[in-house]
């Protein structure tokens, strides 16, 4: 019955990956849906006061780009011709052979630099056009070519016609997006989990599909109690800071995170799914590796080092069962526990695996930095080609052995290996870190230059362009049997409790990477979404006019900020009401759904402004004159900041007018007042 359900479980998986690659957004089981088009209103000021509304900032990120390129090829005819160059720009820049690029290159040249030059009417710098003209004379094509152009391009878009842009209906559905991705909580019901692919110390591995997307992804889940009980809150909480920083930018052979989130019980981290094995597996299947072999894994993990070390990230673990393949073949690096950031202190800890540790790790107290990973990717290559570590004579499994051997032994290179290979692995496997390969000064380029990599094209290498030597079976689960993996026992953790104090460690551990999400939106969800609610939005435009004039009414008039907000409601304040409200310097006005009567609350009513919790959710409490309340909630945590913020600042202004008010001089029924300073006026919802 197990074999069964083993054979199921492998079943179900990949059938899940299959449909995932062909049609992601048809396995959504969930809708992203977008908030109303006012959201527009609070969006704006939350994304102004961060900085957020640079035209490089909207222009460099994947759903901004779109809209913008959107706005532009329909709405603004002098812009396409420069998206339409900047796009070629782009596509040249990711072709594989030089030969490809000298081709487009002379296409993009004729087709939008000499044909305006013959025509006077190209609107690029002469700097431009002589950096393009001089490299293309001497058939030079590096990637960057056409860079003052694409620099120059962005110059013209980011002033009139972004502005406009910003003031357009693409900006709206922006803010709505944008709103969506502010506003992600992550639980276990955003995901379906199909299979377990592994286990580490703290917890497992599964193959999951993102619920609103479809798209695969591996859920690594370490378990709280497993944690505490091995004193590990500082490595998990350390992995996901370290993958944090190496998941931003572009890096093809690095595992990298986009979700962090957790439950009272688990850690999870949402990665790139890796359906290759490891290269310890394949090791042990394939036996050692040729030198050929060797030089594409060797190139691949270089790159992954390189990002990983221009964040000043040392990573300390390398080895072969931490380098997953994928289903091509072309590796990436995983698990980042024991990664460090050494940007502002050296770490001097001795951790990693013994037989691939530095002999400055090993030296307790010595403080280090990317010099490590040089080292350690020396020990790996050499386990490669030999399939043991060059310290781990006679298959040894005492580590203070192999530790010694590390610091006084010089290795013994085979004869068989080429006179570059031998080179290369010396220069790697120096115990002086200052003649290491690597630490010299220049880092990654020490190696890439190397003489063992002559004629390796590192573009080539980032666009994974060159044949792996190994290809995973298709149709496999390159993992062992979901029984094999087995589960953690759980009576070691049955006697720990998870306090109060354990979660709060915790509550900064959820976390979105911006880019990664609105990749993964625009390669599945991204034109469903938008063309559903082009429709919904003209439907509730057509049956209700009156929903349509929420910004004409607070047009040409001081408000600071509308939109909608849940207010408790009814006489036992239990019931939340949908209200649509509007924030005046002087006031709050409000009015439900298909309602014309304006409902409202001045500054003098309100004693103070307070942020209070009401089913873990965070709200907005007015005190009113009386003893009354006033609770609001948001339907988002962006516009929660940003309607407390401003509800705070304009009572705090009204009540610095109401104390300079007049003052009474003499009483009488009605009493008198002399008015010094002007009082403040509070319009109804004719504004008078």
């Amino acid at each position: 019955m197990a074999d069964l359900e083993a054979v199921l479980a492998d079943v179900s998986y990949l059938m899940a990956m299959e449909k995932s690659k062909s049609t992601p957004a048809a396995r959504a089981s969930k809708k992203i849906i977008l908030p109303e088009p006012s959201i527009r209103s609070v969006m704006q000021k939350y994304l102004e006061e961060r900085d957020e509304l640079t035209f490089d900032k909207i222009f460099n990120q994947k759903i901004g780009f779109l809209l913008f390129k959107d706005y532009c090829m329909n709405e603004i005819d002098e812009a396409v011709p420069q998206l339409k160059f900047y796009e070629e720009i782009k596509d040249y820049e990711k072709l594989d052979s030089e030969e490809e690029r000298l081709s487009r290159s002379r296409q993009i040249y004729d087709v939008y630099i000499m044909k305006e030059l013959l025509s006077c009417s190209h609107s690029f710098s002469k700097k431009a056009v002589d950096h393009v003209q001089s490299h293309l004379a001497k058939k030079q094509v590096p990637p960057t070519l056409f860079q003052p152009y694409i620099v120059e391009i962005c110059d013209s878009l980011r002033g009139k016609i972004f502005q406009k842009f910003i003031e357009s209906d693409k900006f709206t559905r922006f803010c709505q997006w944008k709103n969506v991705e502010l506003n992600i909580h992550l639980t276990m019901n955003d995901f379906s989990v199909h299979r377990i692919i592994g286990r580490g110390g703290f917890g497992e591995v599964y193959g999951c599909r993102k619920a609103d997307t479809g798209k695969m992804y591996a859920m690594k889940c370490l378990d709280k109690k497993r944690i505490k009980m091995k004193q590990g809150e500082t490595l998990a909480l350390n992995e996901r800071i370290m993958l944090s920083l190496v998941s931003t930018g572009d890096c093809p052979f690095i595992v990298c995170m986009t979700y962090a989130f957790h439950t009272p019980d688990k850690l999870c981290f949402i990665l790139d799914l890796m359906n290759g094995g490891d290269l310890h597996y394949h090791l042990s299947q394939h036996g050692v590796f040729s030198e050929k072999e060797m030089r594409f894994y060797a190139a691949e993990i270089i790159l992954g080092l390189e990002h990983m070390h221009n964040r000043f990230v040392v990573y300390r673990d390398l080895k072969p069962a931490n380098i997953l393949l994928d289903e091509h073949g072309h590796v990436r690096i995983s698990d980042l526990g024991l990664a460090c950031d050494f940007s502002k202190k050296k770490p001097h800890a001795s951790v990693g695996t013994h037989g691939y540790m530095a002999p400055e790790v090993l030296q307790k107290g010595t403080a280090y930095d990317s010099s490590a990973d040089w080292f350690s990717l020396g020990c790996m290559l050499f386990k490669l080609l030999r399939g043991h570590s060059p310290f781990r004579q006679h298959k040894t499994k005492d580590k203070h052995e192999i530790d010694r051997m590390t610091l006084t032994m010089n290795v013994e290179l085979p004869d068989s290996f080429t006179a570059e290979l031998k080179d290369l692995l010396e220069g790697l496997l120096q115990r002086d870190v200052s003649k290491r390969l690597g630490c010299q000064g220049q880092g990654a380029s020490e190696v890439k230059e190397h003489q063992f990599f002559k004629g390796i094209d590192w573009q080539q290498v980032y666009l994974q362009k060159y044949s792996p030597p190994l290809i995973p079976p298709r149709g496999e689960v390159n993992a062992a049997d979901a029984f094999d993996i087995g589960s953690f026992d759980e009576e070691d953790t049955k006697g720990i409790k998870l306090l109060d104090s354990d979660q709060e460690l915790y509550k900064n551990f959820p976390l979105v990477i911006s880019e990664r999400w609105q990749q993964e939106v625009a390669e599945t969800v991204y034109e469903a979404v938008n063309l559903d609610t082009d429709k919904n939005e003209a439907r509730k435009r057509a049956k209700n006019k009156q929903l349509g004039h929420e910004e004409d009414y607070a047009l040409g008039k001081d408000c600071i900020m509308h939109g909608y907000m849940l207010k408790l409601g009814n006489p036992f304040l239990t019931q939340w009401q949908r209200r649509y409200f509007y924030l005046f310097p002087n006031r709050v006005e409000w009015r439900g759904e298909g309602e014309s009567r304006q409902n409202l609350l001045t500054m003098e009513q309100i004693v103070t402004v307070e942020e209070t919790q009401i089913k873990d959710k965070k709200c907005i409490l007015l005190r009113i004159k009386g003893g009354k309340q006033f609770v609001l909630q948001c339907e988002s945590d962006p516009e929660f900041v940003q309607w407390k913020k401003e509800l705070t600042e304009a009572f705090t202004e009204a009540q610095k007018l109401l104390r300079r008010a007049p003052k009474v001089i003499g009483k009488g029924r009605a009493g008198v007042v002399e008015l010094s300073k002007p009082p403040l006026t509070h319009r109804n919802s004719n504004g008078l």
